[in-house]
């Protein structure tokens, strides 16, 4: 009898180990779906490979955030829904102070942070850098209200490059111009100052990755004027759109009326 009371009580242990070893791994679970969502709006250091590829080679040692001078690198830490250990900034709080040998990048071991990226002719240029894109929020902006305001434009680092102002006359008052900032996505790095300097309680400029803030207008339409950008015509494939209409010859369908367009 004392033998099947021991095996029993080691059954209820053992049940009760294993359910909170399941329970455990179900938190841990949840907890990395939740950081795995959220990577979608990190601003990564200078020179970080494209967001899948940085979380493979990043093998979070944190010395991209020992170098930088002005702490702005942060690690993930638990509980800050974003990939544990990874290297980020907050803008806001701390945006990037565009240092000119960009400290952070060389120390990488593994290349998550590449050198050649933020790079011309072979020497460090902050000014490559795409950590993201700054995007201006109209409707918050006190500068499209008319109220004088150019904090984003005089804090940016490129200045009257990334970010210009646009003077438009003020309809309302018949004798003011509106300064409107407009921000140049060629030129822009993401640094962040704009944001940090905003007047307002919550930045109507912030800076966003390129891929959330940017649209993308796919191989089917280019710019005739720019050469370069008729390169991206060789990944284009043809595509044709068939109709009723499209079953006559041109002439015929000319002649046919609107009937023939439904």
């Amino acid at each position: 009898m004392k033998k099947q009371a021991s095996d029993r009580r080691k059954f209820i242990l053992n049940m009760a180990r294993s359910a909170g070893i399941a329970t455990m791994g179900g938190f841990i679970w949840s907890a990395y779906i939740d950081e795995v969502k959220a990577t979608e709006l990190l601003l990564r250091p200078p020179g970080a490979l494209k967001e899948e590829d940085f979380l493979k080679t990043c093998i979070k040692c944190g010395l991209c955030v020992e170098a930088c001078p002005y702490d702005t690198l942060l690690l993930a830490a638990p509980g800050d829904h974003k990939p544990l250990g990874t290297p980020y900034f907050t803008p806001r709080d701390v945006p990037c102070y565009m240092c000119p040998d960009i400290p952070c990048v060389p120390v990488c071991p593994t290349g998550a942070l590449d050198e050649q990226s933020v790079s011309t002719d072979g020497v460090l240029d902050i000014n490559t850098a795409q950590m993201g894109l700054a995007v201006i929020d109209e409707e918050s902006c006190v500068a499209f209200w008319g109220i004088q305001c150019d904090a984003c434009y005089r804090a940016c680092p490129i200045l009257d490059v990334a970010i210009t102002i646009e003077y438009q006359k003020n309809d309302r008052t018949g004798k003011h111009a509106f300064l409107k900032p407009v921000v140049h996505a060629d030129a822009c790095t993401g640094c962040g100052m704009c944001e940090r300097a905003c007047v307002t309680e919550k930045a109507a400029i912030y800076v966003l990755p390129r891929e959330v803030a940017q649209g993308k207008a796919g191989n089917y339409y280019i710019k005739g004027w720019d050469k370069k950008d008729e390169k991206r015509l060789e990944n284009a494939s043809e595509i044709k759109t068939t109709t009723k209409i499209s079953e006559k010859s041109a002439l015929d369908s000319l002649n046919g009326g609107l009937e023939d367009l439904y």
